[in-house]
């Protein structure tokens, strides 16, 4: 509407100047008597001086008057991009905050399972290491009441019942001092003194050690295959002995008499050696081997407690091989036989 009016404005200016300018050239001609050629040319390059005029300041007009309102349009987008920016913050906020919501969730309900786990696991510890201590305890408890209440006069049962409370005794010191390693060995405590060795040097050293105990059962214990050369590892010794010691002495254990078979081997994985021994006992049940490194864990407790047994010989291997950044495995069959394998770093 501003600018219709001010084009008419513009309009009417032009005419009264142009009517004021066109009276003054006809008086001019009729007083002078001048050429009316000229009168019109003179009419006409005022006609298109104020056409030009007019032309010019609606155009100013309009440009001014548009510029308005692209700015205005302008900010009216930029207002409403920066609130969908907003928007979509606030649409990210809440959508992140939900994910960290369902994340908390999971990882609490994660939490309270593990806990649970824990709280199981620490029951059946405490009534497991209350169980192995209980029995050789009061067992001894016996044997010496029996010796108070006469029985030490008794040359038919005084040195048969002093030898088992020796020997129960020897047991609770041993359940003792297997704790106390896997204590250390866990709280980093106990460490390691790494050396170069020939581990089948300590395995025949090993097998030597064992041979009464295998003879007694006539096992056969012998390597996989003829290792002519030396094989070096860079390992704590005294551990590694443990450990292969306590893997040897469970498949002469309880593998079977007469028939019973001993077999160790090695393997060259690259950086590390592999280590393997293999007994062709009774086997472990498939829903045992995940538990069988577990403290006192037993998959048949009446024969291993007959067997002298603490239910600490496997936590303490798994707990050794772990302690040099290593891996050990089992597999099992039962009426087949146990391999039992871990790894060490060659030298």
């Amino acid at each position: 509407m501003k600018i219709k009016e001010s084009t008419n404005i513009a309009l009417q200016i032009s005419l009264i100047l142009g009517f004021i300018v066109s009276a003054v050239l006809v008086y001019t001609f009729l007083i002078t008597n001048a050429n009316i050629f000229l009168l019109l040319g003179v009419l006409f390059i005022f006609v298109l001086v104020s056409f030009w005029i007019i032309q010019t300041y609606i155009e100013r007009y309009i440009y001014d008057h548009v510029k308005v309102i692209y700015k205005l349009i302008h900010d009216h987008k930029v207002k409403s991009s920066n609130k969908d920016k907003v928007n979509q913050t606030k649409i990210a906020n809440i959508e992140s905050v939900h994910q960290e919501v369902l994340e908390w969730s999971d990882d609490y309900e994660k939490e309270i399972s593990q806990l649970k786990q824990l709280e199981q696991y620490r029951k059946e510890y405490i009534g497991n290491i209350s169980h192995e201590l209980k029995t050789p305890l009061f067992t001894i408890l016996g044997y010496i009441s029996t010796l108070i209440d006469g029985g030490l006069e008794d040359e038919n049962i005084n040195i048969k019942y002093l030898e088992r409370s020796e020997k129960n005794i020897n047991r609770l010191i041993g359940i003792v001092k297997e704790l106390e390693t896997i204590s250390q060995l866990e709280s980093g405590e106990l460490k390691l003194n790494i050396s170069r060795f020939n581990i089948k040097t300590l395995c025949d050293d090993l097998i030597e050690s064992f041979e009464m105990k295998a003879e007694k059962k006539n096992i056969e214990m012998y390597y996989g295959k003829n290792y002519e050369w030396p094989i070096f590892v860079n390992a704590d010794r005294e551990k590694v002995e443990r450990l292969i010691t306590n893997l040897i002495g469970n498949a002469i254990k309880y593998g079977y008499a007469n028939t019973g078979k001993v077999k160790i081997s090695f393997f060259d994985m690259d950086e590390n050696l592999l280590i393997e021994i293999t007994d062709n006992g009774p086997g472990i049940n498939k829903e045992d081997l995940p538990r069988i490194y577990e403290r006192f864990y037993r998959t048949d407790k009446a024969r291993s407690r007959e067997l002298g047994g603490t239910g600490l010989g496997l936590a303490i291997v798994k707990h050794i091989v772990e302690a040099h950044k290593q891996s050990i495995y089992t597999r099992s069959t039962i009426g087949i036989g146990t391999t039992f394998g871990f790894t060490m770093e060659k030298a």
